[in-house]
């Protein structure tokens, strides 16, 4: 029978192809699982910061003890929407746009070095007025969007040093070197980090990360011995005792904090470590306040939510029905999962401080709105994976006698 369109043509191509794929729905786990994580994290948030945002921080907040649960709440309704939106678009234009991500998170560092605003020991973010940006963050995802674009293009040179290594090599040296002029070790170790992973999953050769390794010691090396920047974290971390009314107040206050809250915890809203005692108690160490106010159990099953959350990223990941989608979800999984690591190991000293947050919990308008950007780029993902539905041979029959 002849076609009587093109249209029509490749309709029944599809038909008698015996597959034809749509769009499925977002997956339910993962949403749930990171509604549930952002919502314990938002109250926390509350938990942790009313002692600070009333007694400590009244030129900032007015005297407002709901000052950083508000913004908190507002920067999570806005998250979400961002990763309801985010979830509706095709994959394939986060493809497109890899390059303009990387290229703005690129340009808005290079900005922090000159208008940038920040502390004694560093200058991270942008500020706007209401709001600050923190270039670092969505330099992350920059990352994973454009490696992953490059990666399916090189995708049968990746073994090579010119198109599996130094491509890469050179966009991670710029990142780095504008992330060590601010200087934010943390980002850098994180950018490495999902940099290596992407790089090895997508084909490069081992041997060239042993170069990688130790170049990346070289920077630290750097950073510490020369520029000087964390050299007095690494003494601390060491031994905080030493000097806990001074260099190690906040590791001894974090680890007092930890322990006082036992099995059970103090209850929530309990805390005394919060009452001026752990400095950042709603931001890089909030983690503490978890474990004091919730105890080890209450600790453990957040652990239990996010290792949850990070299974349930790499399934999505691994049931991909293409290569950019299966890169994407693995590199956003882990940097979900090397920043809840990384926290929880800096909160319990097990690695010097290096100020990073916990996802869907430290106090910070850019970096939530990002996090959840990226759930909501996993699931746009996760929608394209239930979608092969196969056609019955009648169906096929029925379509050629309809005519189509």
């Amino acid at each position: 029978m002849a076609y009587k369109t093109v249209e029509n043509s490749e309709k029944l191509r599809d038909y008698r192809g015996d597959i034809r794929i749509s769009r499925g729905p977002i997956d339910a786990p993962f949403l749930m699982l990171t509604l549930l994580l952002l919502t314990i994290g938002v109250v926390m948030v509350f938990s942790a910061s009313y002692a600070s945002a009333y007694y400590d921080l009244k030129d900032e907040t007015g005297g407002n003890a709901s000052y950083y649960f508000t913004r908190q709440l507002l920067f999570a309704v806005g998250g979400i929407i961002v990763m309801l939106l985010a979830s509706r678009m095709p994959v394939n234009f986060y493809r497109k746009c890899a390059i303009w991500v990387l290229i703005g998170a690129g340009v808005l560092m290079v900005v922090v070095l000159v208008i940038g605003v920040g502390n004694e020991q560093a200058t991270r973010w942008i500020n706007l007025g209401p709001v600050t940006i923190q270039p670092s963050e969505i330099a992350k995802v920059g990352v994973i969007l454009y490696f992953a674009h490059l990666i399916c293009e090189y995708k049968n040179d990746m073994g090579t040093f010119r198109r599996g290594v130094l491509p890469f090599g050179i966009i991670l040296v710029v990142l780095v070197g504008l992330l060590a002029l601010q200087p934010h070790l943390s980002a850098c170790i994180i950018i490495l980090g999902i940099g290596f992973i992407m790089m090895f999953v997508g084909g490069t050769r081992t041997m060239w990360f042993v170069g990688g390794a130790l170049l990346v010691a070289g920077l630290v090396g750097i950073m510490l011995f020369v520029v000087g920047y964390e050299s007095e974290r690494i003494g601390v971390w060491l031994d905080p005792f030493s000097d806990p009314r001074n260099d190690g107040f906040q590791v001894v206050q974090s680890l007092y904090a930890i322990g006082s809250g036992g099995l059970f915890g103090l209850g929530l809203g309990q805390s005394r470590q919060k009452y001026l005692y752990l400095p950042e108690e709603h931001n890089d160490y909030i983690f503490s306040i978890i474990c004091e106010e919730l105890g080890f159990i209450g600790a453990t099953l957040i652990l239990i939510l996010f290792a949850l959350l990070i299974i349930r990223g790499f399934w999505i990941a691994l049931h991909c029905r293409d290569r950019y989608g299966f890169l994407v979800c693995t590199g956003i999984t882990s940097l979900l999962a090397i920043q809840v690591l990384l926290n929880v190991a800096v909160c319990t000293n097990l690695v010097p401080a290096t100020g990073i947050s916990l996802p869907f919990f430290s106090y910070g308008g850019t970096a939530l709105l990002m996090q959840l950007g990226e759930m909501g780029i996993i699931l746009s993902i996760s929608r394209d994976v239930p979608t092969r539905k196969i056609v019955k041979s009648r169906q096929i029959k029925k379509a050629a006698e309809q005519g189509v």
